[in-house]
């Protein structure tokens, strides 16, 4: 598909005012002028709360607090100078909550309710970077809808999700959270989950506010390192990390986060050209900002707020309207205003855009729209769901190398030796970021293979993992001082046909706060791979991760390799059918796969340099761009992944060579299914712009199709070709395409050869 010229959701409809002494004539009145008429009713301490977020801090449905901290929250609570808090879940648990908001206080103005629905609520789906690798764009965006369902069900309604981040660099544990390193890929996406999250309604019962997160730049964080600084140029902002922000915005998303990096030296929290000028002022975004958690507080940190006081006001003015968990709007605003360093006008349209989405919720219709209980037992673990997971878990599986046709395995007469620490572990295929899961509740892969065929399967941990149940903000590690089990998993592997091993990070070893200086196989899992190939060679590697690894020997020894990541609930039932050959694999790397840590950050769009390489390569000189131990490509490449079937690409055809800024050309593949299985096939279109105003990328992606054949079907598959697909963010510093010579590729991943020229006129 072409990346389309509109990107918005249709008009939402009119919601209704809650008061219920409207007349049918006041219920027609119009969500903004229902929000007028309620700002003008509210007190200077009412509106400040609205811009107030809060964290769970009691036992709601206990005793309410009699002291402390806990006892002014809850005082806060009932005044209304609270606007929202998160993590706040359960029907009955969120009732309590916003009874308290709506029934005490003195407008009655309801909370909203946030939560972080990355990739499921209770029942988990693939991590977004995983669900990602399917490319399969209709498919993410019934996942998010599923996950709204089953939070929706359990009284959330708002959800910190989507992170667009684009990031080039594994070391960053967040890449678990996000699309990859292509905006294009990024920003469809991006608009993908935004649509499944909110749906067509705001206003119905399943549906919730996405976040478009972090605003802006996060995964460039310099060296990988999570919350650390970032220093890139307008080209790589505008060019790279803005466009999926773009296409949220345009999508409708309803709300954005900032992030917690600086960005050249201004953190995004006081951004005031990110903030207002980009997205409130030239997108024309008209939800909120929110700040992500402690942001404000953490600007003292940074070395840029002199105090909390200074803080506040550096957010207000630069247009971030909802202060998560660290109080200073709640404290110091009403001091800024009385001393003018900030304006009522700031305030008023803070609040508004908090009331707003409130309205389009239809939280002001029915407060407790969200807390039925009964729903929420029908729904949660439904038959629908958990089919819906395993669906996604099954296209989000990349096939890296099937040497000798090693897979699909017999489903029947075989002994298959299932080694790994991974490889009965029911809690690691959650992943990170399901806070809401019970622990041990996903499908390990010794289930899904027993359950699934006919063999007699032996299985040996090999290495045990050292802490199997942490909690969210511990350290997790897989084994480094004992090799006890080794014995074991040989002697398995020695009986054995087949030896599948499950190895990679631990769940718990990517997300927030798990930034990486080493990409291989954590622990003695590499050592271990090592020994079992000694004694059986027929292995197939089976990997769960949150990030790309390095694979060097594992690509060069081992037969065949199979990305499975953190694929949720139904893991190991989805493994088996890939594993089996009752699913076909067709997912495609949204991230480069690197052959040493040293190359990151690594990413197929890079640019050419003065010294790309080729004269004085061919001369035997040091004088390129190049790294003397290891070569610059990647081990496999953006967009890379195999099929039990094999296709085959015709020449490029094009309809003419020349464009002109109104008109389209056509480029058109015949692909072929030259196997023996019905298998998906992504067809992936590169164009590059020789010369610019500002140096382009070698490649960049800039359509997809995902295409299903028989064993010897041929289809014919177009793209076409417009000035608005070439355009970038130029060295006028505005978006345009300049005429030229260009080049498109069309391949089945970045490192495709199959080349035509066009000129732009």
């Amino acid at each position: 598909m072409v990346f389309p010229k509109s990107l918005f959701l249709s008009t939402l409809l009119i919601l209704i005012i809650p008061f219920c002494f409207l007349s049918q004539t006041e219920i027609e009145i119009p969500i903004d002028k229902r929000v007028d008429d309620l700002l003008s009713k509210m007190t200077l301490e009412e509106k400040i709360g609205q811009m107030n977020q809060y964290n769970g801090f009691w036992n709601v449905t206990g005793p309410s607090p009699k002291e402390g901290n806990a006892k002014e929250k809850y005082d806060h609570l009932s005044k209304g100078w609270v606007g929202s808090m998160l993590n706040v879940r359960g029907a009955n648990e969120v009732r309590a909550v916003q009874e308290i908001a709506v029934n005490e206080s003195r407008l009655g103005i309801p909370l909203i309710i946030g939560f972080d629905l990355i990739h499921g609520y209770k029942t988990i789906s693939p991590i977004p970077l995983a669900e990602s690798a399917s490319w399969d764009l209709e498919a993410i965006k019934k996942s998010a809808a599923m996950g709204a369902k089953e939070a929706a069900a359990a009284g959330i309604n708002w959800t910190f999700a989507p992170m667009v981040d684009i990031t080039r660099d594994a070391r960053w544990g967040r890449v678990m959270e996000g699309a990859g390193e292509d905006p294009y890929l990024g920003s469809l996406i991006s608009i993908a989950r935004v649509q499944g999250f909110q749906g067509m309604d705001l206003s119905a019962p399943f549906t919730l506010a996405a976040c478009a997160k972090h605003f802006a730049a996060y995964g460039f964080a310099e060296s990988g390192r999570d919350y650390n600084t970032v220093d890139i140029g307008e080209n790589t902002l505008h060019n790279m990390v803005l466009p999926p922000f773009k296409a949220a915005s345009d999508a409708g998303v309803k709300t954005f986060m900032n992030s917690f990096n600086d960005l050249n030296g201004i953190p995004a929290t006081a951004d005031k050209n990110l903030q207002r000028t980009i997205l409130k002022e030239s997108w024309g975004f008209d939800g909120f900002i929110v700040s992500d958690w402690g942001s404000l507080k953490e600007m003292i940190d940074h070395g840029y707020a002199r105090d909390e006081n200074h803080a506040g006001e550096l957010g207000i003015n630069a247009g971030s309207d909802m202060d998560m968990e660290s109080y200073i709007y709640l404290n110091e605003i009403e001091s800024l205003l009385k001393e003018n360093r900030i304006k009522i006008e700031q305030i008023n349209d803070a609040v508004k855009r908090i009331l707003k989405v409130k309205f389009e919720l239809g939280l002001f219709d029915d407060p407790f729209k969200y807390c039925d209980e009964e729903r929420e037992k029908k729904v949660t673990g439904s038959e629908e769901i958990r089919a819906g997971v395993l669906d996604m878990a099954k296209k989000s599986i990349v096939l890296l190398k099937n040497e000798g046709n090693v897979l699909p395995l017999k489903k029947k007469g075989q002994k298959i030796a299932l080694i790994g620490p991974l490889a009965d572990d029911k809690n690691s295929p959650l992943g990170n970021w399901r806070i809401a899961a019970e622990n041990n509740s996903a499908v390990s892969v010794l289930e899904g293979m027993e359950s699934y065929a006919e063999n007699e399967i032996i299985f040996s941990q090999g290495v045990k993992l050292v802490n199997s149940i942490p909690a969210f903000h511990e350290e997790v590690q897989i084994n480094t001082t004992d090799k006890c089990g080794f014995k074991a998993a040989k002697k398995a592997a020695k009986k054995a046909n087949v030896v599948v091993m499950v190895l990679g990070e631990y769940g718990f070893q990517s997300g927030e706060g798990r930034s990486r200086t080493k990409l291989d196989l954590p622990g003695f899992q590499q050592e271990l791979l090592e020994e079992v190939y000694k004694v059986n060679p027929n292995i197939v590697l089976v990997l769960m991760n949150g990030r790309p690894l390095v694979l060097n020997w594992a690509e060069g020894h081992i037969p065949a390799i199979v990305e499975a990541w953190h694929l949720g609930t139904e893991s190991g039932n989805a493994i088996a059918e890939i594993l089996y050959g009752d699913y076909n694999p067709s997912g495609k790397l949204p991230m480069s796969f690197p052959r040493s840590v040293g190359q990151m950050p690594l990413y197929y769009n890079y640019k050419n340099t003065g010294r790309p390489g080729a004269n004085g390569a061919d001369a035997g000189s040091v004088f390129w761009s190049h790294y003397g131990d290891e070569k610059n490509s990647p081990l496999y490449p953006f967009g890379y992944g195999l099929s039990y079937t094999t296709f085959e690409y015709s020449e490029i055809e094009l309809s003419s060579n020349s464009l002109s800024m109104n008109s389209k050309i056509q480029a058109s593949v015949v692909l072929k299914n030259t196997g023996n299985f019905k298998g998906k096939e992504v067809v992936q279109l590169y164009i590059r712009d020789h010369f610019a105003s500002s140096i382009r990328p070698v490649k960049e992606l800039k359509g997809f199709e995902l295409v299903e054949l028989k064993p010897g079907e041929s289809r014919k598959v177009t793209f076409a070709i417009d000035a608005e697909l070439l355009q970038f963010y130029s060295a006028r510093k505005t978006w345009e395409a300049e005429p030229g010579a260009f080049s498109l590729f069309i391949g089945s991943n970045s490192s495709t050869k199959r080349m035509v020229d066009f000129e732009l006129n």
